[in-house]
């Protein structure tokens, strides 16, 4: 059996982040759109059946996220196009930027809650009951609410107000949407 040789461009992507040299790309997202980031730090991450750079970039315009976060972005893979990447001079970062997101998890989902790696606490409390406290460190309120979404009820944002905030306005636009 053959092997699938490597994209040179995937390679070059691979090695950059192995040496923390910054680095700068040309992406298109999902409208076609070209853009380009100066890089300052990335890391190959799978989500949903994809390949995706998460990465911290100078260029913050056009990013929607909360304003703590809006040097972070999240770039599929299959976007980048070929020969688009070119080194930079500029200090590797340590990681992307972060909050940190406090929430409730209630009923049968406190029973059932299984820590993950960017927890923070994670621990039962008495009111209301049955009720875990988590704190989780965040880099993207995209991601995060995809996965608490659809435990509706049983999952409650406490803090921070921004981010609790940024919900209700996700949700007051879908009850307009099916005119609740």
């Amino acid at each position: 059996m053959v092997a699938t040789p490597s994209i040179p461009w995937r390679t070059e992507i691979d090695q950059y982040i192995r040496r923390h040299e910054p680095f700068r790309l040309t992406y298109r997202d999902a409208a076609d759109r070209p853009w380009v980031f100066t890089i300052h730090y990335a890391r190959i991450t799978f989500r949903e059946k994809r390949q995706y750079l998460e990465c911290w970039c100078e260029e913050t315009e056009g990013n929607q996220d909360l304003p703590e976060l809006q040097h972070n972005w999240t770039l599929r893979l299959d976007r980048i196009p070929e020969a688009a990447l070119s080194s930079v001079r500029g200090k590797w970062r340590s990681g992307l930027d972060t909050i940190n997101a406090e929430m409730q998890i209630m009923g049968g989902l406190a029973f059932a809650y299984q820590s993950r790696p960017e927890d923070i606490l994670n621990e039962w409390i008495t009111e209301p009951p049955n009720t875990r406290r988590v704190v989780r460190s965040l880099s993207n309120t995209f991601w995060f609410f995809r996965e608490i979404l659809p435990y509706g009820e049983d999952c409650k944002i406490i803090a921070p107000e921004s981010l609790q905030n940024r919900l209700i306005t996700k949700l007051r636009s879908l009850c307009e949407q099916y005119g609740l």
